[in-house]
Order: C-alpha cells, then sequence, then structure tokens
C-alpha cells in the first residue's frame, strides 16, 4: 500500500516518489510524499499493490482505513499489505512521508513475528525513538539511505526468486506450477509468504495478474475489446475480470 500508488493526479493532493539507493532496490521500492494542497479536500483511493509501508505522519492527523484508522501528527505507521482499495482523507495540512517495501522486502530490516497479522491493517509503531521525525522532515531521502543500509540484514533470497517467478509470469501461474518451478512444497510456500509478506501465494499471484492487466487496459489497441484484454491474461471470463476489478479497485472495468 501506498498514498498514491494508483498515480492519482486528483486536485486536492500533491504526491511524489523517489528511488531508493541502488543496494536497497531489491527491497525497498519507492520513498514518497504526500501532502494536501492548501484549496481542495479529497478523498484519495489508494489501490492493493502487494507492498508494506512505513507512513511517518508530518502533518495533522489523518483518517485513513475508510475511516476506521485515525494517523495522529508526528507518529508513525506500519501498513500491512492490502487485499483490497481502502480510501484516506487528504486535506490542506495533510502531509505523509512513506517507505514502501516491495513484496518480501520488508524483512531484510525487520523481524515481525507473522506479517500476516497485519493484512490490510494500520498499526502505530511502538517504539517511536526508531526514527528521527526531524531528520525525517529536513531530508527524508538521504535520512532513509542511511537508516536501512544500517538495518539491512541477510536477505530471504529464496522467497525473492519466488517472487520474481510470479512476477515473469505476469500472474498467470498457479500456486502448484510455482512450488515445482522453484523446488519447494506449497505448504512451506504457503508459511513464508504469510510470515513474510502477509498474503498467500495464490492471493500475490491474483494481484499481480490484476497489475499487469490494468496496464494492458492502458495500453490497450484501438478496437480491442474486454473480453479478449481477460483471456490474455489468464481470466476465464468477462465477469471473472470483472470481479477481480470490483475486488482491488471498486469499479468495473471499462474502455471509455
Amino acid at each position: 500500500m501506498a498514498i498514491g500508488s494508483n498515480n492519482s493526479k486528483e486536485p486536492g493532493m500533491k504526491y511524489s516518489q523517489v528511488d531508493p539507493d541502488k543496494s536497497l532496490a531489491s527491497y525497498i521500492d519507492a520513498y514518497w510524499t504526500a501532502k494536501g494542497d492548501r484549496v481542495n479536500t479529497v478523498t484519495e483511493k489508494i489501490l492493493p499493490d502487494g507492498c508494506i509501508d512505513f507512513i511517518f505522519n508530518l502533518g495533522s492527523d489523518c483518517i485513513t482505513d475508510n475511516g476506521a484508522s485515525n494517523m495522529q501528527s508526528e507518529n508513525a505507521y506500519l501498513v500491512g499489505t492490502m487485499t483490497r482499495f481502502k480510501e484516506t482523507l487528504m486535506h490542506n495540512e495533510t502531509n505523509l512521508v512513506g517507505v514502501r517495501f516491495k513484496p518480501g522486502g520488508f524483512s531484510a530490516f525487520h523481524k515481525f513475528a507473522s506479517l500476516h497479522e497485519i493484512t490490510d491493517k494500520t498499526i502505530e509503531c511502538e517504539n517511536r525513538s526508531l526514527f528521527d521525525l526531524k531528520k525525517i522532515s529536513v531530508d527524508h531521502v538521504a535520512y532513509f539511505n542511511q537508516f536501512f543500509s544500517d538495518k539491512l540484514k541477510k536477505p530471504n533470497y529464496f522467497l525473492l526468486q519466488v517472487i520474481e517467478t510470479i512476477r515473469s509470469h505476469k500472474g498467470q501461474i498457479n500456486v502448484e506450477a510455482l512450488a515445482s518451478k522453484n523446488f519447494t512444497t506449497v505448504r512451506q510456500l504457503e508459511r513464508s509468504f504469510k510470515q513474510h509478506i502477509g498474503i498467500s501465494p495464490k492471493q500475490l499471484i491474483n494481484l499481480t495478474r490484476y497489475q499487469n492487466t490494468m496496464t494492458a487496459f492502458q495500453n490497450r489497441q484501438p478496437g480491442e475489446s474486454i473480453l479478449s484484454i481477460a483471456l490474455d491474461h489468464g481470466y476465464y471470463d468477462h465477469a471473472h475480470l470483472t470481479n477481480e476489478f470490483k475486488r482491488y479497485n471498486g469499479v468495473t472495468p471499462t474502455l471509455t
């Protein structure tokens, strides 16, 4: 999850992101900022992306998780992997800074009993002294590069290899084939994914397929139908694709 992960250009929010240092790029997707402007207040839709985020609230309190969570000012939060879209209220005093970890990347820096426990949740970081919010407000990119370089430990290369298999197949692979290609069992994959990513292998496969389908919609050729796009990306039919879109995006696919 990340504010602005759907690349929204709605008035009422200013979103930007930068890449981490190259030494961290295998585990961290981006550092990002989301600020409200001085005029508009908008409800920003956040789309699932298979990622986990740290969010630092440098502005006023921020309502997220469809109204269920309040990220208080000058606090840090951990946002679990999302399985559905959510909404966040962005207003003129919103000022969020985030770190978006790639699937499986969080475990390269932090230990957590099981990330499945925080799936679809926003939780306050218990150790407030872990991060220096003043330094983040001055130069978050330099601070994060140094902070996470110092915390980088031995990554789970096996898990990253499995995720790369899903990515290279564009989500068009079943769990049994995924396990076979990586010389492991379905049960072992299930345990590893829930602990280090927060969702099951099947859930990440489905999300990856949806993301590739969204790209196909954006780059579709004139006259290309929804059904043809659905079949090209491993969906059974139009209805199957529509159900996936509603789960992840809250709307049905359209070519208009």
